[in-house]
């Protein structure tokens, strides 16, 4: 697929829609299937629009469609947007959109794609773990928005939208229970103030039985260090709370605020693993080539450098019963507080808004690595917080908005690399300490102004700079110390720096000959910040230029059909992997990247019963240029530091060729008796893989996975039932892949997999 087939999808696309809605004819509205009449509201452009006239790739999901789907956490959206791909290494969630997304282990690295919750910026990778419950909506905003959003946001934006309170008194809860002994329990109560607003109180809890056994778990090699005596690992308990308030003290004055408290217990899906030097998997002994699907990637003095390019150790692994790191598995808890303010003052000409948010994050707990190692973690902090002022308003016909933004983290990183194998009590083989402050401050302007009745210009421009300072102390070897926090070990402190500015523009034309119809072509920029690695190297930001043309049709009432192509240049590409977890994560530019695609999404009804949701996603993504260190074994001299290899051709991580689903749902009329829904649903994706070195034993390949549903609703709705599969083909999918090196003790490939074939009854009321 190159650009003009990009470009003739498109136009045959929009071509189609357009004879479409020519020669259909608007369905009656029936009661008992809302979605014909409903119009979706969104506030991607920071102002009520809607989904239709906003131009920008945007897949938007209701609360009730996340509940009925499944929806309860941050991995699970992926689910119901195809365009996103979403996967959780142990405590670490990792986003990404048509390609572009962040699989870092870096404590310090940003995310490529910008998450917002009530517009709180949310950016560690083990806080977008946490919990989403009580939702209006989700917003998936795929291309860069860097003059709306910012820095960070090079891939796209992921919006959630949270319920606020209503006008009256309402009460709505519903509970779960599953295989796995699956349980959730949600909730919400709305209480009026009077004609001054209301009050919302919301909460959840949420468990789980651990998705993987063990057979070599219970195991505890030394008094020193116990582990999590459970076989099992990938259990949850989650549960949490928020008080929600709306007040309208004045005509044009609305403040929203919330606060809310999440923890979480978990025992993290402990990594499959394979030990790479083992006689079955090694490269052989030969100083002149490799064996068992290794490839020689660099020579050196009396012998090769062999990379596991072609093995096939992932077909040795039972997905759900395999052997968890020799010293058991981990346990990890995590507490999260955030408080969100929403301030808005309508006075006619503008409309004058504070958004800010405050949010304070603790870790503490060890994962367990393989072959025999734990990574302890001494209460971990995570503190943010976000502040945006913003005046936006229409001056005959121009709709125009201006602002600015401070961002502000604090994070403190106190744990290290422990094994009990090491001494009677045993011993670190690092530990680290790495502070990092970061701190980002904006200002941006975007303008709509009509040229014709039907024709819309629109531009942007966003100025950031960015701070971000640390003193990375690492301590030497602590033999015989036990699984303790360090404190007065020998160690060498490095003090390390980084600031830059970048400006981000967007430039588009929107043109909309009738109230059904968009087509929209704009180029827009983003970018993501450097900063410094794991190792203290620093990196630099990637940038990423993007050209992109849709349209956005509706026909015969509510039948929509949206497309876009987009064409995009990426230079200085962060990629991050561990190659030996004594140094730490390390973060490698690449030199440039081209992705270019297609997407269409149709949402159909062809009878007053039925509803049908298409989605056909097409794609390429990969690397032009990228030099990337190498962990390697050596039959020969080792090299003192590793050696770079050239990438160029590779895939993209995370980014399959292509990804189609199907939705349908079918509301069977009972009278007088209430309705029966059956809700179905299927995706398939292509192979991709999960490093960027494109190993085989990263490749995910092809696969389908489909849920189905069936609820029941009396006449008044006040209730439902519903039963529930997901994942009928009970297929797990790879979550993490890579290859570790620790030099002189064990080369290991790791592997960690997506969640079985759940299903259960949800018990649900709403008055």
């Amino acid at each position: 697929m190159n650009g003009r087939t990009v470009l003739v999808l498109m136009a045959s696309a929009s071509a189609l829609a357009g004879g479409i809605a020519q020669a259909q004819t608007a369905p009656t509205a029936p009661q008992d299937n809302p979605q014909l009449t409903d119009e979706i509201i969104v506030t991607a452009q920071n102002r009520a629009q809607s989904v239709q006239n906003v131009p920008i790739a945007i897949s938007v999901i209701s609360g009730d469609a996340l509940k009925d789907k499944g929806v309860t956490d941050f991995t699970s959206v992926q689910k119901v947007s195809p365009a996103l791909q979403v996967t959780n290494d142990t405590n670490n969630t990792r986003v990404s959109v048509r390609g572009v997304g962040s699989l870092t282990n870096n404590e310090a690295q940003d995310q490529s794609i910008a998450v917002n919750i009530d517009g709180e910026y949310i950016n560690r990778p083990t806080i977008l773990n946490a919990a989403i419950f009580d939702l209006d909506r989700v917003e998936v905003l795929r291309g860069p928005q860097g003059t709306l959003y910012g820095r960070n946001s090079t891939g796209g934006a992921v919006n959630f939208i949270t319920r606020k309170p209503g006008d009256t008194f309402a009460v709505n809860a519903s509970a779960s229970y599953g295989n796995y002994n699956q349980v959730l329990v949600d909730g919400g109560v709305d209480v009026p103030l009077g004609d001054v607003g209301g009050v919302r109180v919301a909460g959840f809890y949420r468990s789980h039985d651990g998705y993987t056994t063990h057979p070599n778990t219970p195991f505890s090699p030394t008094p020193a260090f116990t582990p999590s005596k459970t076989a099992e690992s990938d259990t949850d308990n989650t549960g949490g709370g928020r008080v929600s308030l709306r007040l309208k003290p004045a005509a044009g004055f609305t403040i929203d605020a919330a606060v809310e408290h999440v923890e979480q217990t978990l025992i993290p899906a402990a990594q499959a693993w394979q030990d790479m030097a083992s006689a079955a998997n090694n490269p052989g002994s030969s100083t002149t080539s490799c064996a068992n699907g290794w490839a020689a990637a660099y020579t050196v003095p009396g012998g090769v450098g062999c990379v596991p390019k072609n093995t096939t150790t992932l077909s040795k692994i039972d997905r759900s019963n395999y052997a968890s790191p020799l010293i058991g598995v981990g346990s990890l808890h995590q507490i999260s507080t955030a408080a969100r303010a929403r301030v808005a003052y309508d006075f006619g000409p503008a409309t004058l808004t504070y958004t800010g948010g405050y949010r304070s994050t603790k870790n503490t707990g060890q994962n367990t690595l393989s072959p025999a190692f734990a990574f302890t973690n001494f209460g971990g902090r995570v503190k943010t917080q976000s502040h945006e002022l913003r005046l936006n308003g229409n001056v005959n016909g121009i709709e125009w908005q201006t602002g600015a933004f401070y961002f502000r983290e604090k994070q403190d990183t106190n744990g290290g690399l422990y094994s009990p194998f090491i001494g009677p009590n045993g011993s670190y083989v690092n530990y680290f300490r790495h502070p990092t402050l970061s701190e980002s401050v904006s200002g941006f302007a975007q303008v709509e102004v009509p040229l014709t009745t039907q024709l819309t210009a629109v531009g942007g421009a966003r100025y950031t700079h960015d701070i971000r300072s640390a003193t990375f102390t690492n301590y030497f070897f602590a033999f015989n110390s036990g699984p303790i926090e360090l404190t007065n070990q020998p160690s060498a402190s490095t003090p390390l720096h980084y600031s830059g500015s970048k400006f981000t523009w967007l430039a588009g034309l929107n043109y909309k000959p009738n109230a059904d119809t968009l087509l929209y072509a704009k180029v827009s920029t983003g970018y993501k910040a450097g900063g410094f690695d794991g190792t203290g190297k620093t990196f630099n930001p990637e940038n990423n230029t993007a050209y992109e043309g849709g349209a956005k049709l509706r026909f015969a009432g509510n039948n929509t059909l949206n497309v876009a192509g987009f064409y995009y240049d990426y230079k200085d590409l962060q990629n991050d992997v561990l190659l030996n977890p004594v140094v730490g994560a390390q973060t490698f530019n690449a030199g440039s990247a081209k992705i270019y695609g297609v997407e269409a999404e149709a949402n159909l009804h062809p009878s007053r019963a039925d509803t049908i949701s298409l989605a056909v996603n097409l794609m390429h993504a990969t690397y032009r240029k990228f030099q990337a260190s190498v962990a390697a074994f050596t039959n020969g001299n080792v090299p003192a530091t590793p050696p770079t290899v050239d990438l160029g051709g590779n895939r993209l991580p995370q980014a399959p060729n292509a990804i189609v689903s199907v939705g349908w749902d079918h509301v069977f009329d009972l009278g007088g008796a209430g309705t029966i829904t059956a809700s179905a649903y299927s995706r398939y994706k292509g192979n991709y893989y999960l490093d960027f070195y494109n190993y085989n034993d990263s490749k995910q390949i092809g696969h389908t996975q489909s849920d189905f549903s069936l609820e029941y609703k009396p006449a008044n709705k006040h209730y439902s039932v519903q039963a529930f599969v997901r994942n009928i083909e009970n297929y797990r999918l790879i979550a993490y892949a890579g290859n570790t090196v620790v030099p002189g003790v064990a080369n290991i490939y790791n592997w960690q997999f997506t969640p079985p074939r759940t299903y259960g009854v949800r018990l649900g009321i709403d008055f």
